[in-house]
C-alpha cells in the first residue's frame, strides 16, 4: 500500500486498526512512534546496484491501556512527516515487535489494515547459480508399465 492509499483510507474510518495475516490484533492501545523514510542502497548477488525507498511506520505497545489512535491523528502525522521530511508517496512498510522486530508490507481489507508478511527472495536468479525448480507432478495417480511391476524382473 502507498502512503496515498492509506491517507485517502484514514478518513472514511472511526478506528485505526492493525491485523497481522494470523487474525491477531495489534493491541487497541498501540502508538506509532516512527513515520519516515528508509533508504536501502545495495548490491544484489548479481552484481545490479540498486536503491529502495519505502515509508516506514513504527508499531509500539505501551502500558497505557486508554490510549487510542484517532484517524485523524494518524493522518495529522503523516501530514507533518510529509512536511518536516519531504516524504514522497511511495509504499509503506510497518515495523511491529513480535519475538523480534518484524517488517511488514500493509493491505487494507474493508475494516482494517494487514499487516503482511514480507519474504525474502533473490533479486538476481539468473545470476546467482540457484537452479530453476523443477514443476513437481503427481504420479500417485498414474499406471505404471508391466516391466516395473514387482517380480516383473525389469526396471
Amino acid at each position: 500500500m502507498k502512503l496515498s492509499e492509506i491517507k485517502n483510507i484514514l478518513p472514511t474510518l472511526d478506528n485505526v486498526e492493525f491485523q497481522l495475516e494470523n487474525g491477531t490484533f495489534v493491541p487497541e492501545h498501540f502508538h506509532v512512534t516512527e513515520v519516515g523514510v528508509i533508504t536501502k542502497h545495495f548490491i544484489d548477488c548479481g552484481g545490479t546496484i540498486r536503491n529502495e525507498q519505502v515509508v516506514n511506520f513504527q508499531l509500539w505497545n505501551a502500558n497505557d491501556f486508554e490510549h487510542r489512535l484517532k484517524p485523524t491523528k494518524l493522518l495529522n502525522i503523516i501530514k507533518l512527516s510529509e512536511e518536516k521530511l519531504g516524504i514522497e508517496d511511495a509504499e509503506i512498510e510497518v515495523e511491529y515487535q513480535s519475538e523480534t522486530i518484524g517488517k511488514y508490507d500493509l493491505d487494507f481489507n474493508g475494516k482494517t489494515f494487514v499487516l503482511s508478511n514480507k519474504t525474502t527472495a533473490c533479486l538476481a536468479q539468473d545470476a546467482c547459480g540457484v537452479p530453476v525448480q523443477k514443476q513437481k507432478v503427481n504420479v500417485s495417480g498414474t499406471q505404471t508399465s508391466s516391466c516395473c511391476s514387482p517380480n516383473s524382473g525389469g526396471c
